[in-house]
Protein backbone atom coordinates (compact mmCIF):
# COMPACT_ATOMS: atom_id res chain seq x y z
CA UNK A 1 0.00 0.00 0.00
CA UNK A 2 1.27 3.43 -1.25
CA UNK A 3 2.20 5.83 1.59
CA UNK A 4 -0.96 8.52 0.85
CA UNK A 5 -3.32 5.40 0.58
CA UNK A 6 -1.93 4.19 4.10
CA UNK A 7 -2.73 8.04 5.26
CA UNK A 8 -6.11 8.12 3.57
CA UNK A 9 -7.52 4.99 5.23
CA UNK A 10 -5.75 6.14 8.95
CA UNK A 11 -8.07 9.72 8.77
CA UNK A 12 -10.75 7.78 7.44
CA UNK A 13 -10.73 5.38 10.50
CA UNK A 14 -9.85 8.27 12.65
CA UNK A 15 -13.29 10.26 12.06
CA UNK A 16 -14.92 6.65 12.44
CA UNK A 17 -16.98 5.94 15.99
CA UNK A 18 -14.72 3.19 17.17
CA UNK A 19 -17.06 0.50 18.81
CA UNK A 20 -15.16 -1.38 21.63
CA UNK A 21 -15.77 -4.87 23.41
CA UNK A 22 -14.03 -6.12 25.75
CA UNK A 23 -14.04 -8.59 28.47
CA UNK A 24 -11.57 -9.95 31.79
CA UNK A 25 -13.04 -12.39 34.13
CA UNK A 26 -10.75 -11.31 37.62
CA UNK A 27 -11.49 -11.39 41.12
CA UNK A 28 -12.46 -7.74 41.48
CA UNK A 29 -13.29 -6.09 45.40
CA UNK A 30 -13.02 -2.83 44.79
CA UNK A 31 -16.14 -2.33 42.75
CA UNK A 32 -17.51 0.64 44.58
CA UNK A 33 -14.99 2.21 43.93
CA UNK A 34 -13.99 1.56 39.81
CA UNK A 35 -17.91 2.60 39.17
CA UNK A 36 -17.71 6.16 39.92
CA UNK A 37 -13.88 6.38 37.76
CA UNK A 38 -15.77 5.08 34.93
CA UNK A 39 -18.22 6.97 34.92
CA UNK A 40 -16.23 10.30 35.22
CA UNK A 41 -13.42 9.06 32.50
CA UNK A 42 -16.71 7.61 29.72
CA UNK A 43 -18.78 11.11 30.25
CA UNK A 44 -15.62 13.45 30.49
CA UNK A 45 -14.74 11.81 26.97
CA UNK A 46 -18.18 11.40 25.13
CA UNK A 47 -18.04 7.72 25.51
CA UNK A 48 -21.99 5.36 25.43
CA UNK A 49 -22.54 1.91 26.25
CA UNK A 50 -22.64 -0.59 28.37
CA UNK A 51 -20.17 -1.02 31.04
CA UNK A 52 -21.07 -4.36 33.61
CA UNK A 53 -18.90 -4.85 36.89
CA UNK A 54 -18.66 -7.89 39.03
CA UNK A 55 -17.24 -9.27 41.47
CA UNK A 56 -15.81 -12.10 38.77
CA UNK A 57 -14.68 -9.40 36.02
CA UNK A 58 -15.51 -6.79 34.05
CA UNK A 59 -17.75 -6.84 30.69
CA UNK A 60 -18.17 -3.90 28.06
CA UNK A 61 -19.41 -2.88 24.55
CA UNK A 62 -19.01 0.81 24.25
CA UNK A 63 -18.64 3.58 21.81
CA UNK A 64 -16.80 6.99 20.92
CA UNK A 65 -13.98 8.54 19.40
CA UNK A 66 -10.71 7.38 18.80
CA UNK A 67 -8.89 9.34 20.90
CA UNK A 68 -11.61 9.09 24.14
CA UNK A 69 -11.39 4.92 23.58
CA UNK A 70 -7.56 4.60 23.22
CA UNK A 71 -7.52 6.67 26.85
CA UNK A 72 -10.14 4.07 28.50
CA UNK A 73 -7.79 1.19 27.51
CA UNK A 74 -4.83 2.76 28.66
CA UNK A 75 -6.04 3.50 32.01
CA UNK A 76 -7.47 -0.30 32.11
CA UNK A 77 -4.57 -1.97 30.50
CA UNK A 78 -2.54 -0.01 33.16
CA UNK A 79 -3.80 -2.13 35.84
CA UNK A 80 -1.99 -5.60 36.47
CA UNK A 81 -5.29 -7.34 36.73
CA UNK A 82 -6.82 -6.15 33.45
CA UNK A 83 -3.55 -6.93 31.44
CA UNK A 84 -5.01 -9.84 29.59
CA UNK A 85 -8.17 -8.51 28.79
CA UNK A 86 -9.66 -9.89 25.78
CA UNK A 87 -10.40 -6.81 23.25
CA UNK A 88 -12.26 -6.33 19.99
CA UNK A 89 -12.89 -3.38 17.86
CA UNK A 90 -14.91 -2.10 14.93
CA UNK A 91 -16.29 0.79 13.57
CA UNK A 92 -19.38 2.65 13.15
CA UNK A 93 -20.78 6.14 11.26
CA UNK A 94 -23.31 6.47 13.42
CA UNK A 95 -23.70 6.32 17.33
CA UNK A 96 -25.07 2.82 18.02
CA UNK A 97 -25.50 3.59 21.84
CA UNK A 98 -28.16 5.97 23.00
CA UNK A 99 -26.68 6.59 26.44
CA UNK A 100 -23.76 5.28 28.79
CA UNK A 101 -24.92 2.38 31.55
CA UNK A 102 -22.81 1.21 34.04
CA UNK A 103 -23.91 -1.07 36.49
CA UNK A 104 -22.45 -3.06 39.02
CA UNK A 105 -24.13 -6.76 39.07
CA UNK A 106 -23.66 -9.69 40.64
CA UNK A 107 -22.13 -11.59 37.46
CA UNK A 108 -21.30 -9.89 34.53
CA UNK A 109 -22.82 -12.52 31.99
CA UNK A 110 -25.53 -14.19 33.68
CA UNK A 111 -26.42 -18.19 34.14
CA UNK A 112 -27.05 -18.19 37.40
CA UNK A 113 -24.76 -20.55 38.96
CA UNK A 114 -22.75 -19.09 41.42
CA UNK A 115 -19.97 -21.88 41.59
CA UNK A 116 -18.75 -21.04 37.97
CA UNK A 117 -15.65 -20.02 37.48
CA UNK A 118 -13.86 -19.42 34.36
CA UNK A 119 -10.52 -18.42 35.70
CA UNK A 120 -10.26 -21.95 37.29
CA UNK A 121 -11.45 -23.70 34.51
CA UNK A 122 -12.52 -23.44 31.03
CA UNK A 123 -12.80 -25.47 27.20
CA UNK A 124 -10.22 -25.29 25.29
CA UNK A 125 -9.51 -21.95 22.90
CA UNK A 126 -9.46 -22.78 19.04
CA UNK A 127 -8.37 -19.82 17.18
CA UNK A 128 -10.63 -18.64 13.83
CA UNK A 129 -8.29 -20.34 11.26
CA UNK A 130 -8.75 -23.74 12.98
CA UNK A 131 -12.46 -23.73 13.54
CA UNK A 132 -13.05 -24.94 10.15
CA UNK A 133 -11.71 -28.57 10.54
CA UNK A 134 -12.81 -28.78 13.68
CA UNK A 135 -16.65 -28.21 13.43
CA UNK A 136 -16.17 -30.37 9.94
CA UNK A 137 -14.84 -33.53 12.18
CA UNK A 138 -18.05 -36.14 12.58
CA UNK A 139 -17.82 -37.08 16.30
CA UNK A 140 -17.99 -33.48 16.87
CA UNK A 141 -21.10 -32.12 18.59
CA UNK A 142 -21.16 -27.99 17.61
CA UNK A 143 -23.41 -26.03 19.56
CA UNK A 144 -24.37 -21.92 19.09
CA UNK A 145 -24.67 -20.97 23.30
CA UNK A 146 -26.45 -18.23 22.27
CA UNK A 147 -29.97 -17.30 22.20
CA UNK A 148 -32.85 -19.09 19.69
CA UNK A 149 -33.44 -14.92 18.25
CA UNK A 150 -29.58 -14.63 17.49
CA UNK A 151 -29.66 -18.42 16.40
CA UNK A 152 -32.14 -17.60 13.97
CA UNK A 153 -30.41 -14.67 12.51
CA UNK A 154 -27.31 -16.54 11.58
CA UNK A 155 -25.00 -19.42 12.54
CA UNK A 156 -22.83 -21.98 11.92
CA UNK A 157 -23.53 -25.44 9.84
CA UNK A 158 -24.87 -28.03 11.48
CA UNK A 159 -24.26 -26.59 15.00
CA UNK A 160 -27.48 -27.16 17.36
CA UNK A 161 -29.62 -24.36 19.05
CA UNK A 162 -30.56 -24.21 22.85
CA UNK A 163 -33.58 -23.12 22.41
CA UNK A 164 -33.13 -20.37 24.87
CA UNK A 165 -34.24 -17.46 25.79
CA UNK A 166 -31.66 -16.19 27.90
CA UNK A 167 -28.54 -17.60 28.62
CA UNK A 168 -29.56 -18.82 32.57
CA UNK A 169 -31.56 -21.42 30.54
CA UNK A 170 -28.12 -22.77 29.14
CA UNK A 171 -27.67 -25.37 32.08
CA UNK A 172 -31.31 -26.70 31.84
CA UNK A 173 -30.40 -26.74 28.03
CA UNK A 174 -27.26 -28.97 28.99
CA UNK A 175 -28.96 -31.51 31.72
CA UNK A 176 -31.75 -32.26 29.62
CA UNK A 177 -30.60 -32.31 26.10
CA UNK A 178 -27.29 -33.94 26.25
CA UNK A 179 -25.09 -36.71 27.39
CA UNK A 180 -21.63 -36.97 28.02
CA UNK A 181 -21.61 -40.39 27.22
CA UNK A 182 -23.08 -39.98 23.52
CA UNK A 183 -21.59 -36.09 22.83
CA UNK A 184 -18.00 -36.54 24.06
CA UNK A 185 -16.72 -33.86 22.02
CA UNK A 186 -18.30 -30.25 21.82
CA UNK A 187 -17.53 -27.54 20.16
CA UNK A 188 -18.95 -24.22 21.07
CA UNK A 189 -19.40 -20.71 20.01
CA UNK A 190 -21.21 -17.49 20.94
CA UNK A 191 -20.70 -13.65 19.63
CA UNK A 192 -17.54 -12.42 21.04
CA UNK A 193 -16.28 -15.63 23.46
CA UNK A 194 -17.73 -14.77 27.09
CA UNK A 195 -20.46 -16.48 27.23
CA UNK A 196 -18.52 -20.13 26.09
CA UNK A 197 -16.01 -19.13 28.90
CA UNK A 198 -18.82 -19.93 31.23
CA UNK A 199 -21.04 -22.78 29.46
CA UNK A 200 -17.41 -24.56 28.64
CA UNK A 201 -17.07 -24.39 32.54
CA UNK A 202 -19.83 -25.85 33.25
CA UNK A 203 -19.79 -28.44 30.36
CA UNK A 204 -16.25 -29.72 31.78
CA UNK A 205 -17.81 -29.47 35.53
CA UNK A 206 -20.90 -32.32 34.00
CA UNK A 207 -18.81 -34.54 32.99
CA UNK A 208 -17.75 -33.44 29.71
CA UNK A 209 -13.97 -34.23 28.43
CA UNK A 210 -13.52 -32.42 25.77
CA UNK A 211 -14.97 -29.68 25.05
CA UNK A 212 -13.18 -26.38 22.88
CA UNK A 213 -14.73 -23.13 21.69
CA UNK A 214 -14.06 -20.36 19.43
CA UNK A 215 -11.38 -17.71 20.54
CA UNK A 216 -12.93 -14.51 20.39
CA UNK A 217 -16.00 -15.70 18.99
CA UNK A 218 -17.88 -15.09 15.83
CA UNK A 219 -16.54 -11.67 15.32
CA UNK A 220 -13.08 -12.92 14.98
CA UNK A 221 -14.66 -15.27 13.25
CA UNK A 222 -15.87 -12.93 10.36
CA UNK A 223 -12.59 -10.63 10.65
CA UNK A 224 -10.55 -13.43 9.95
CA UNK A 225 -11.86 -15.78 7.82
CA UNK A 226 -12.28 -15.55 3.96
CA UNK A 227 -15.74 -15.50 2.60
CA UNK A 228 -15.17 -18.22 0.53
CA UNK A 229 -13.81 -20.07 3.02
CA UNK A 230 -16.32 -19.21 5.82
CA UNK A 231 -18.85 -21.99 7.13
CA UNK A 232 -20.92 -18.94 8.42
CA UNK A 233 -24.81 -18.66 7.03
CA UNK A 234 -26.34 -15.33 7.61
CA UNK A 235 -25.90 -12.22 9.90
CA UNK A 236 -24.58 -12.18 13.62
CA UNK A 237 -26.64 -10.08 15.90
CA UNK A 238 -25.02 -7.66 18.12
CA UNK A 239 -26.54 -5.74 21.24
CA UNK A 240 -26.47 -2.51 19.77
CA UNK A 241 -28.22 0.12 17.33
CA UNK A 242 -26.13 -1.58 14.38
CA UNK A 243 -28.30 -5.12 15.13
CA UNK A 244 -27.11 -7.66 12.86
CA UNK A 245 -23.49 -7.65 11.07
CA UNK A 246 -23.16 -9.40 7.71
CA UNK A 247 -19.96 -11.34 6.56
CA UNK A 248 -17.92 -7.85 5.78
CA UNK A 249 -18.95 -6.91 9.40
CA UNK A 250 -21.32 -4.10 8.50
CA UNK A 251 -25.07 -3.60 9.63
CA UNK A 252 -27.29 -6.10 7.87
CA UNK A 253 -30.63 -6.55 6.53
CA UNK A 254 -32.48 -6.48 10.08
CA UNK A 255 -33.61 -3.81 12.74
CA UNK A 256 -34.59 -3.95 15.98
CA UNK A 257 -37.94 -3.83 18.24
CA UNK A 258 -37.43 -1.35 20.83
CA UNK A 259 -39.35 -2.60 23.18
CA UNK A 260 -38.24 -6.02 23.33
CA UNK A 261 -34.85 -5.68 21.44
CA UNK A 262 -35.59 -8.46 19.17
CA UNK A 263 -34.11 -8.33 15.60
CA UNK A 264 -36.95 -7.57 13.13
CA UNK A 265 -37.29 -8.42 9.16
CA UNK A 266 -38.40 -5.79 6.76
CA UNK A 267 -41.35 -7.95 6.50
CA UNK A 268 -42.16 -8.34 10.32
CA UNK A 269 -42.46 -4.23 10.51
CA UNK A 270 -45.90 -5.01 7.98
CA UNK A 271 -47.39 -6.72 10.93
CA UNK A 272 -50.46 -5.02 12.24
CA UNK A 273 -48.51 -5.99 15.41
CA UNK A 274 -45.40 -3.68 14.36
CA UNK A 275 -45.80 -0.26 15.87
CA UNK A 276 -42.33 1.86 15.96
CA UNK A 277 -40.75 1.90 19.27
CA UNK A 278 -43.71 0.53 21.01
CA UNK A 279 -44.22 -3.21 20.13
CA UNK A 280 -43.55 -6.04 17.31
CA UNK A 281 -45.20 -9.05 16.57
CA UNK A 282 -42.92 -11.20 19.67
CA UNK A 283 -44.01 -8.60 22.42
CA UNK A 284 -47.23 -7.22 21.31
CA UNK A 285 -49.59 -8.16 24.14
CA UNK A 286 -47.28 -8.69 26.88
CA UNK A 287 -46.74 -4.81 27.90
CA UNK A 288 -48.90 -3.03 30.28
CA UNK A 289 -50.37 -0.16 29.98
CA UNK A 290 -47.78 1.85 31.92
CA UNK A 291 -45.28 0.30 30.22
CA UNK A 292 -46.96 1.05 26.79
CA UNK A 293 -47.17 4.19 27.38
CA UNK A 294 -43.47 5.04 28.69
CA UNK A 295 -42.48 2.90 25.40
CA UNK A 296 -44.65 5.65 23.29
CA UNK A 297 -42.95 8.79 25.30
CA UNK A 298 -39.71 7.32 24.90
CA UNK A 299 -40.53 7.38 20.93
CA UNK A 300 -41.91 10.85 20.82
CA UNK A 301 -38.97 11.74 22.92
CA UNK A 302 -36.48 10.01 20.65
CA UNK A 303 -38.34 11.54 17.36
CA UNK A 304 -38.14 14.69 18.75
CA UNK A 305 -34.33 14.67 19.29
CA UNK A 306 -33.53 13.12 15.68
CA UNK A 307 -36.16 16.35 14.39
CA UNK A 308 -33.25 18.75 16.34
CA UNK A 309 -30.64 17.05 15.12
CA UNK A 310 -31.80 17.33 11.39
CA UNK A 311 -32.73 20.92 11.55
CA UNK A 312 -29.30 21.52 13.02
CA UNK A 313 -27.45 20.04 10.26
CA UNK A 314 -29.73 21.81 7.65
CA UNK A 315 -28.80 25.22 9.48
CA UNK A 316 -24.89 23.96 9.77
CA UNK A 317 -24.81 25.83 13.09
Amino acid sequence: MHKKEFMKMNTQLENKIVIATMYQFVQLDDLTDMKPLLVKMCRENNIKGTILLAQEGLNATIAGPRLAIDKLLAYLYSLPRFKTMKYKESFTDAPPFRRLKIKIKQEIVTMGIPETDPKKLSGKRVDAKQWNKLIKNPDITTIDTRNKYEHEVGTFENAISPETDRFRDFPNFVNTKLDPQKQQRIAMFCTGGIRCEKASNYLLKSGFKEVYHLDGGILKYLETVKKKDSLWHGECFVFDERVALNKDLLPGSYVQCHACRRPLRNSDLKSPLYELGVSCHHCHGKHGAKKIEGLKERQRQYEMINCRKITFNKKGF
